[in-house]
């Protein structure tokens, strides 16, 4: 079970596949059938062309986000009562910030109120994310270290 939306950046577009048994796979399409509606018919020519087509691409891809991940990390460390491990997964890093006194909702407001900087509070994915902000890094390394320094600025 995947999909295309961030291997191949088609995000926004939700489109995904399943390879399993024969049986199990026909049971999905009915569940699938019944809770959401078919995707559009551009979109799956689309993942046909994404899947069939050169792959190549994705090695390089994926350096670059390792390179972002790398940034942001680094980047998050370096802020006085942050603490973020490396994302195993999506592009989303997940600091504790519990060092800086506030909740995941106040530092939110105020790095994108006072630092032009936009994340979730933690709290968006429920109550056991108080504590944590998520930042999403498909951007430049540039990018990533100008939003850096806007938050250190913000929490002099």
């Amino acid at each position: 079970l995947d999909g295309l939306s961030k291997s191949h950046a088609m995000t926004g577009w939700r489109i995904g596949y399943v390879v399993g048994p024969k049986e199990f796979i026909a049971k999905m399409g009915i569940l699938s059938i019944n809770a959401i509606s078919c995707t559009t018919s551009f979109v799956q020519k689309a993942a046909v062309e994404a899947l069939n087509g050169d792959q190549s691409f994705l090695k390089e891809m994926m350096k670059r986000f390792a390179l972002r991940r790398d940034a942001i990390v680094e980047g998050l460390n370096s802020i006085d009562g942050f603490s973020c491990l490396p994302p195993k997964g999506a592009f989303y890093a997940w600091p504790n910030i519990t060092g800086t006194g506030m909740t995941s909702k106040e530092l939110a407001d105020k790095l994108l109120e006072e630092g032009g900087v936009a994340v979730l509070p933690g709290t968006a994915f429920g109550e056991n994310g108080e504590g944590y902000l998520r930042f999403s890094y498909p951007t430049s390394v540039e990018n990533i270290e100008r939003a850096v320094e806007r938050m250190k600025n913000v929490l002099k």
